[in-house]
């Protein structure tokens, strides 16, 4: 196969740019904060990096924990690879309740003091540690959240809203933000919106407490659920009863096990609509009347719970066929197997052999007790003489299919002239029928609580808001979570490490990777490799030698004409006018005699000398002088060819 040298440079290029990539990105150059993926527009990350001198600024960094302390403060150390300026974002729009924890207090929470019901003493107290402190990984100095402490233990704690929202002409738009720092085994992140009661206490918040929506992520064992779950109010009996909304459209795992901060936003729209994000990434939809389960609004017509099925009611689509007669032949009692008649004995089966004997090696123990274990009796072990035999003991016949075998005669099935169908009871209107085509308009709330039982720690919340646009939630989430996205690209692992992360979770994918490098060695010897060698050396030796072969031929042949050209002066030089003549001479007998196989160089110098020839009758005095110049030429053509010779 021949490959054009372009090919071996596009490789060659493409390989090094590859490597130039690797390098550069496990480096982790410095990052502009005007990177796409922070998902901010320009406007915003200019005023994320304004340094304003009334305000404060606190300064986040990669290497750097310490926040800044003082407001025009800037970081110098040469070590920092990434910066972004942080300050408490501020909701842009109406708000029902915004919360950072940034000043790391929690006076406006409150602690529930109750106790779970049905549970056990020990553990129905709700006695979970909450604490507001920063993110183990990834951390933006300045930035705190509230995060869940205790492990096996009841959580719960809530605050109230700004306002009460209320389910009328608004949408209502909640977010907030959750890291599983220690990943998750089983347990939740939920948050309850509690309903405005009368009776509403923060302090015996609990399980059992009216809440309107609960919203977040859950988990139990490999089960990965976001939930969205709303009571609906029954108009007729006023009970209360729980939809669930359907099941995300893509796959929840990785959320939980990046140990990363996401952001979840729930919107519900007063056309009874509703969508759910995760990192501003729609993951489901639906509408509250089609896509929730169970449905809102009750059949309108129910099974009668009093019906039953009559007593002659046949539902058999088939029968056996009465008028069927078993044929006379037909003999049940035949057996399935009967011996092979065709069978013959091998040659040479021991019929007196048997097919184990006594191990004649084996020595009864010496703790071997006949009164105890009974009278002992050596191990068996395969006869040896039946090693070369094809068998021993008693032949037998194999086993064959009996050809006469039919089994038990059964009447063939024949369609049943009485088939009334499959019984269902007959319906009836529902009694408790309703239909309730605006189930957004559920009971209003006025706090938000978390109430969450979990067997991992430090479960991070940062950020809660809830509004009635979704432009003041992504401007908040700009503000916020937006910058700890951009501190967890900076430090994500390069290429390689990536890769090897990977293949930690799914190791099937180190055979691939190991096809890959098979592949690309295998392009890089079949387009780089030289293909052979030995022929293109000694093809270009023998050029070579043929190359000088012909030079000294040439320099030889014109050596001889040199020769033949100073003899030719030296008789002009001597004869005059009859050397001439014979020149002519030959040249007329050159022309008379046709075509000779000489050199094109010989042709040449002939028809110079017959030129000459040809020329007016030359004096006396210019012979000599040409007889003088013909002698020097020779003697310079001599000293060559001995130049040439040495």
């Amino acid at each position: 196969m021949k490959v054009g040298g372009g090919w071996v440079w596009r490789l060659l290029l493409l390989s090094s740019l590859t490597v130039a990539i690797v390098a550069a990105h496990e480096r982790e150059p410095e990052l502009d904060v005007s990177d796409d993926d922070s998902g901010l527009d320009e406007e915003e990350l200019k005023v994320l990096m304004a340094e304003d001198g009334d305000e404060e600024e606190e300064e986040a960094t990669v290497m750097d924990e310490e926040p800044a302390e003082e407001i025009d403060e800037v970081a110098t150390d040469s070590n920092v690879t990434f910066q972004v300026m942080y300050k408490t974002p501020v909701p842009t729009g109406d708000v029902y309740f915004a919360q950072t924890f940034d000043d790391g207090s929690l006076d406006r929470w409150q602690l529930s003091k109750t106790m779970k019901e049905d549970a056990d003493e020990e553990i129905s107290k709700y006695d979970g540690k909450w604490a507001v402190e920063p993110l183990k990984l990834n951390k933006v100095p300045g930035d705190q959240g509230l995060v869940l402490k205790s492990r096996a233990k009841h959580h719960a704690i809530s605050a109230m809203l700004d306002k009460p929202f209320v389910f009328k002409d608004n949408p209502l738009v909640v977010q907030y933000e959750v890291n599983f720092q220690d990943g998750i085994d089983c347990g939740g992140a939920y948050i309850k919106l509690l309903s405005d009661a009368g009776n509403l206490n923060l302090e015996q918040f609990h399980d059992r407490t009216p809440y309107s929506i609960m919203f977040g992520p859950d988990k139990c064992g490999e089960d990965y659920k976001l939930h969205f779950i709303f009571r609906h109010k029954n108009p007729l009996n006023k009970d209360v009863e729980e939809k669930h909304a359907k099941r995300t459209d893509v796959d929840l795992k990785k959320f939980y096990t990046d140990k990363q901060t996401h952001l979840y936003t729930l919107v519900l729209n007063p056309d009874n609509s509703y969508e759910m994000f995760i990192d501003q990434s729609r993951v489901s939809h639906g509408n509250l009347l089609q896509d929730v389960v169970p449905p809102v609004n009750p059949p309108k017509e129910i099974d009668d719970p009093h019906d039953s099925k009559p007593d002659d009611w046949d539902e058999r689509a088939k029968i056996p066929d009465p008028e069927a007669v078993k044929p006379e032949d037909w003999d049940e009692d035949a057996p399935a197997k009967i011996e092979d008649p065709d069978a013959l004995k091998p040659e040479g089966w021991l019929d007196e052999e048997p097919e184990f004997v006594s191990d004649p090696n084996a020595d009864k123990p010496e703790d071997w007790d006949e009164e105890m274990d009974g009278e002992w009796e050596a191990p068996q072990i395969p006869n040896p003489a039946c090693e070369t035999a094809p068998g021993c003991g008693e032949w037998k016949r194999p086993m064959v299919n009996n050809p006469q075998y039919k089994g038990k005669w059964k009447a063939p099935l024949v369609d049943n002239p009485n088939y009334q169908g499959v019984w269902k009871p007959r319906k009836i209107n529902n009694p408790d029928y309703f239909e309730d085509l605006q189930p957004f308009r559920m009971t209003p709330f006025k706090a938000v609580g978390l109430e969450l039982w979990s067997m991992t720690s430090d479960i991070y919340f940062d950020n809660f808001i809830i509004t009635s646009h979704k432009e003041v939630a992504d401007r908040w989430a700009s503000d916020s979570w937006g910058l700890k996205k951009l501190v967890a690209s900076s430090n994500e692992p390069g290429i390689l490490a990536q890769m090897r992360l990977a293949a930690e979770e799914r190791p099937w994918l180190w055979v691939v990777y190991i096809m890959i490098a098979f592949l690309i060695i295998g392009l890089t010897v079949l387009f780089c490799w030289p293909k052979k060698l030995g022929y293109d050396y000694s093809y270009k030796k023998m050029d070579a030698s043929r190359t000088s072969i012909e030079e000294e031929q040439e320099e030889e042949e014109e050596e001889e004409e040199e020769e033949g050209a100073a003899e030719e002066e030296d008789k002009a030089a001597e004869g005059g006018a009859p050397g001439a003549a014979k020149e002519d001479d030959e040249v007329e007998d050159h022309d008379a005699g046709g075509d000779h196989p000489e050199d094109e160089q010989e042709e040449e110098e002939e028809e110079d000398e017959e030129d000459d020839s040809k020329t007016p009758e030359r004096t006396l005095g210019d012979q000599k002088e040409e007889g003088d110049a013909a002698e020097e030429s020779h003697q310079q053509a001599v000293r060559k060819r001995r130049v040439r010779k040495d």
